[in-house]
């Protein structure tokens, strides 16, 4: 992390995804030319925002939508990226070779350069998040990257439960974290349990944001998708929060919006001279973290 960086704006789409994965670039490149007119610099779109997510079913055939990186999709991205002058960050799903698939975030600076991609660590395997059958887990470890206006950490949504992510982030000088995400409720437990679902999301990423003294982009989609009577309602609600875990922006549950928000790295710094947190980690106590449970087994 520079000192004296100047604040940087960044963006935020929350959009709806179609069936068509041509419609859903269209609708996403739009989206990121109105950030850009916003005077966004820095943009996040949501995880695997060209398809419906289809990791609600196992099929092999589903295999078919991956592609290379860099492939059409970062080439289409990095000629957004020159058009806007903006650095953006993309979810793909990503074909390194047959059988071998990655759930990736990529950094395309504002020249249309491939800074570098991130591969999903943390997969799930939950009903309807079946992605444990599509996406072998990340191999790259955890990644920040230097752009033009920002150093930019990118995870991505399952990631987002995980301290030891978002940490080991921060610790590369990441000054936002970017979580591309496609989190819903399924309608069945919506009413019982969706507003506290919703609420540990925020109060999660939040957390980071204050644990790490960085600013942190949460990016959702929004809309019903699978079976009218079942599938997923994903609840949108995308934010910025700043180093105290204030929100700066908001998103709605259910429209597509384009966010943007002001980060100052004057104020990460300031929040972590008050706040010390990462000067007083005890490191030479924390081997155990490597351990899957502290049982003697």
């Amino acid at each position: 992390m520079r000192a004296n960086r100047p604040p940087f704006r960044v963006g935020l789409i929350q959009m709806m995804c179609s069936t068509d994965p041509v419609d859903n670039l269209a609708r996403a490149s739009d989206m990121l030319r109105e950030a850009a007119a916003k005077g966004a610099q820095v943009a996040c779109l949501p995880e695997l925002f060209l398809t419906q997510y289809f990791c609600q079913t196992e099929d092999a055939a589903t295999f078919d939508l991956a592609e290379p990186i860099p492939g059409p999709s970062t080439e289409a991205l990095a000629a957004l990226a020159r058009e806007t002058k903006m650095t953006i960050v993309g979810s793909l799903f990503e074909r390194r070779t047959a059988g071998v698939y990655h759930n990736t975030a990529v950094v395309l600076e504002s020249d249309g350069s491939l800074v570098g991609k991130y591969r999903k660590m943390h997969i799930p395997d939950d009903p309807l998040y079946y992605e444990k059958y599509y996406f072998t887990p990340g191999d790259l470890g955890f990644k920040a990257f230097e752009t033009k206006h920002a150093r930019v950490g990118t995870l991505v949504c399952w990631d987002q439960w995980y301290p030891e992510a978002a940490r080991l982030t921060a610790l590369q000088g990441a000054e936002v974290l970017f979580y591309p995400t496609a989190i819903g409720w399924h309608p069945s437990e919506k009413a019982e349990f969706g507003e506290a679902q919703a609420s540990a999301w925020a109060t999660m990423q939040r957390a980071h944001a204050i644990a790490n003294g960085v600013f942190v982009g949460a990016i959702n989609r929004i809309g019903h998708e699978g079976p009218a009577d079942g599938g997923l309602e994903f609840w949108g609600g995308s934010f910025v929060a700043d180093p105290f875990g204030r929100i700066l922006v908001q998103a709605s549950r259910d429209r597509e919006e384009v966010l943007v928000a002001d980060c100052d790295p004057r104020l990460q710094e300031e929040t972590r001279r008050n706040w010390p947190f990462l000067r007083d980690r005890r490191i030479d106590a924390y081997a155990p973290i490597t351990q899957r449970f502290l049982d003697g087994g």
